[in-house]
């Protein structure tokens, strides 16, 4: 199945094949914890998967906790948020989200993403990059185009040549038609060789 995926994808676009023959295969290792990875973004404005900075990893440190949960954010909210100086916006996104999860006991595995949209899309302060994030790396989900991403941005106009002052977000999703419904794989694929090079060139 997953050799097939890759197949789609390197049929529909030459670019993605180079870089399929040349990088192993993006893996997640999930939390699907949904709690703990919504407040990696809120505290980190990235998720941790991808971070290089380890600002929530090193708060989660701190804390003593492996994953963050409603029942142990108070251990978070007294050994690391003194220390990591949160600016107020993120800490009052912090607050209305528990405040939600507090108050509702979703399932997100069984939600379509269309529903996932929806639900955080209610909460204030969780935003489109946020939720996808969500879709792609807590809840792993197949179809997910995160056009408004800077590093997928980056990638894209170096790979494909595009002109970034002119409609970026519809070029870009005029490429990610051709990825059919593994637009998650495509992304993944694109970052992983965004952050080879990255490496590579130190």
């Amino acid at each position: 199945m997953e050799i097939d995926n890759e197949k789609i994808l390197a049929k529909t676009d030459p670019i993605i094949e180079k870089i399929i023959l040349q990088l192993p295969k993006p893996t997640i290792n999930s939390t699907k914890n949904v709690f703990h990875d919504i407040m990696s973004c809120i505290i980190e404005q990235q998720i941790h998967y991808r971070s290089t900075k380890r600002i929530f990893s090193k708060a989660l440190e701190l804390a003593g906790i492996e994953h963050l949960t409603l029942q142990n954010f108070n251990l978070l909210e007294q050994h690391s948020l003194p220390q990591i100086k949160l600016a107020l916006g993120k800490y009052e996104s912090m607050m209305t989200f528990i405040e939600y999860w507090s108050n509702n006991t979703i399932n997100f595995k069984e939600l379509s993403d269309e529903e996932v949209i929806k639900e955080l899309s209610s909460i204030k302060g969780i935003g489109k990059w946020t939720i996808d994030m969500i879709l792609i790396y807590t809840l792993q989900r197949p179809n997910v185009f995160p056009y408004d991403d800077f590093h997928l941005k980056e990638i894209m106009i170096n790979l494909y040549g595009l002109n970034p002052n002119v409609k970026l977000k519809a070029q870009m999703l005029e490429i990610a038609k051709k990825w059919k419904n593994q637009k998650s794989l495509a992304v993944l694929y694109l970052l992983a060789y965004k952050a080879y090079n990255k490496n590579n060139s130190k």
